[in-house]
């Protein structure tokens, strides 16, 4: 904290644009965020970061042009720390060290997992990204976990399925009492977070 500079941004607001990358790192104290891969004028997302994960570490060691981009999901307060700091930092604490490459890590572990289920049925792969969004980020309210509810489109693009089949995979989810959706504060409650995880194949 006495190194980082607080920032908040609105709903849709770009958090870190692709010629920004390797200046800073992000650290999310609350909200969410997307990465986006730029295709010209189309954007896809590679990922979903909610409180407590961070972007923006890899451009620091890799100078390469950046092709991505970070936006607001929600409203959300990021803290930023200057490379040189970062750095100097990551090398004093031990601890900050190890956990920063615990994350990574468990990043890599499930880019892999989701490689290994691009060929399964689109419930599955859709039941482990709700599973992992809700093990990362979820907080635990009165009715189950909650995360953020993500637009059909930014969940299909992580899922690497159709907005038509999450719409249906969702809408069953709900009529199955496994999840609900607040609309008003914009949360999605995982109900029997149990048999999502027996779903993607956990158990």
């Amino acid at each position: 904290m006495s190194v980082g500079v607080e920032h908040e941004y609105p709903t849709g607001r770009a958090v870190l644009m692709e010629d920004a990358w390797g200046n800073a790192v992000y650290f999310i104290m609350s909200g969410w965020v997307k990465v986006r891969r730029l295709y010209g004028d189309k954007a896809v997302t590679l990922a979903i970061l909610g409180r407590g994960d961070f972007f923006g570490e890899m451009a620091i060691l890799d100078e390469s042009p950046r092709s991505t981009d970070v936006v607001a999901l929600s409203s959300v307060k990021l803290l930023s720390v200057s490379a040189q700091r970062f750095i100097q930092t990551l090398f004093k604490d031990p601890q900050l060290h190890h956990r920063m490459l615990q994350l990574m890590v468990r990043r890599l572990r499930q880019t892999n997992v989701r490689f290994q289920r691009r060929h399964q049925p689109a419930a599955i792969k859709l039941a482990n990204t709700l599973v992992n969004l809700a093990e990362n980020y979820g907080q635990v309210g009165e009715k189950g976990t909650e995360i953020y509810n993500i637009p059909y489109k930014d969940l299909a693009e992580v899922t690497d399925i159709s907005v038509e089949d999450t719409a249906k995979i969702m809408k069953k989810l709900e009529s199955k009492g496994w999840t609900d959706v607040d609309p008003q504060d914009q949360k999605l409650c995982l109900i029997n977070l149990k048999q999502l995880t027996h779903l993607a194949g956990r158990l």
